[in-house]
């Protein structure tokens, strides 16, 4: 039997979900309905499923007609995938019109936030997936195989550092994200891949968080520091953006050129504004530690300037050491393909035994992005139900547990203090 599918939020990564839904699912899914607060970006929506997907145009709504829509078009499953402060908003509402939610990470951006979406869900029995797309990357899923199997016994601790590169990470400082109040900050927007790996591959939930950190690299303030004299505010007809690295040129790419440049007439949006820019208030480097519910404790370190993306983390254990290396290929959210995004460059994944000769551990290659991860998600969130033996898919708790890491991270950064997860939220109504 079909289940009905409504997206709201046709930006950057809209596509990757409803693009999945008419060409792979046709069996298990309709979808019905876009709804956005920008109408140029829906008609392009719609453009792409009729030229792309071979798929006939579906009905548009403007984000004060999302009752409406619900009302018409009686959606089983309405996914979010909106500016991250949102999120919230448009979960909550279409828990509360009788529907099931899937949404992009983060599920939200601060602690008053997810406490009304638990509300939301005990109240109406309604349920709340999150994409944690990584859980899914076989590399990943591996390391989850080899702690649950015991293979260096009881993990201690984790050191966890994670690139993002100067196509990547400069990204987020182009657009909405550099606005704390948009997406949280790197600590939850990015981060909650990172947290949601840490309590998937320890089987745990944080406990005490103490952060730190600032806007080191990007900025106007930190340029004008290092002898920066010109500027601009954004790359679209500007002379200085020519010459810039970090400046992306939207009318030279036609996915990204119709999707934002083309659209900048109904609701402002630049997505090309410049990363050394004013009014940037997120934190390009960062530090966190975190002790767990199980006494784990993890090192956790991002930075969003460096020269490549991808992530080393080690496990040390009562037997024994994990070590972990990928590398990522470098993207711009929307700049390419969606199988670019979080594609395998290289990875190493090693075992050193306390009493013993160290290994490679073999992985079989998943084809797609993030690793491979991403059809295998879709898969789970699309196709037929299967067993899944690591459970990776991801409740409102996962998600509720991912972003208070961060949450608490934040209110870490802005006090000096470490803070306590479970006094953020009630944590005795999360069912």
């Amino acid at each position: 039997m079909q289940k009905k599918y409504v997206l709201v939020g046709t930006g950057g990564r809209a596509e990757f979900f409803y693009g999945a839904l008419v060409r792979d699912f046709k069996e298990t899914s309709r979808l019905v309905a876009f709804c956005d607060i920008n109408q140029t970006r829906m008609n392009y929506a719609n453009q792409l499923l009729e030229e792309k997907y071979h798929h006939a145009k579906i009905n548009t709504y403007l984000a004060n007609e999302f009752d409406q829509m619900i009302a018409k078009e009686k959606p089983d499953i309405v996914i979010v995938t909106t500016v991250d402060r949102t999120h919230h908003k448009y979960i909550i509402r279409a828990l509360e019109l009788g529907c099931d939610v899937i949404t992009e990470k983060p599920m939200t951006t601060d602690a008053e936030k997810t406490q009304a979406i638990i509300d939301a869900i005990n109240r109406t029995g309604n349920q709340v997936r999150v994409t944690f797309n990584y859980r899914y990357a076989p590399h990943n899923t591996k390391i989850r195989e080899l702690i649950r199997d015991g293979v260096i016994g009881e993990v201690y601790s984790v050191n966890f550092e994670w690139a993002l590169d100067t196509q990547h990470g400069a990204d987020y400082f182009r657009r909405w994200h550099r606005n704390k109040a948009n997406s949280g900050g790197l600590l939850v927007h990015k981060s909650t891949h990172h947290f949601d790996l840490v309590n998937f591959w320890l089987d745990t939930s944080p406990d005490t968080v103490y952060a730190t950190g600032g806007l080191r690299f990007y900025g106007r303030e930190n340029a004008e520091a290092r002898g920066e004299t010109k500027f601009y505010q954004r790359a679209h007809g500007s002379k200085q953006a020519e010459t810039d690295p970090f400046a992306i040129q939207l009318a030279d790419n036609p996915h990204l050129k119709a999707m934002y440049l083309d659209a900048e007439k109904e609701d402002g949006y630049q997505r090309d504004q410049s990363v050394f820019g004013d009014g940037i208030n997120i934190e390009d480097t960062l530090g966190v530690m975190v002790t767990y519910k199980n006494k784990a404790i993890l090192t956790y370190s991002l930075n969003a300037y460096l020269p490549w993306e991808g992530f080393i983390v080690s496990f040390n254990g009562s037997k024994g050491r994990i070590e972990v290396q990928v590398r990522e290929h470098s993207y711009i959210n929307s700049g390419g393909s969606k199988s670019d995004e979080g594609k395998l460059a290289e990875k190493s994944v090693r075992v050193l035994p306390m009493f013993g000769e160290p290994y490679e551990v073999e992985i079989v290659e998943g084809e797609g992005g993030h690793g491979g991860g991403d059809p295998l998600l879709l898969q789970d969130l699309f196709g037929l139900p299967e067993e899944d033996e690591f459970n990776r898919a991801a409740s409102h708790i996962d998600g509720a547990t991912s972003i208070l890491t961060g949450i608490a991270g934040n209110l870490s950064l802005q006090t000096g203090q470490p803070v306590k997860v479970d006094h953020l939220i009630d944590f005795n109504k999360v069912k």
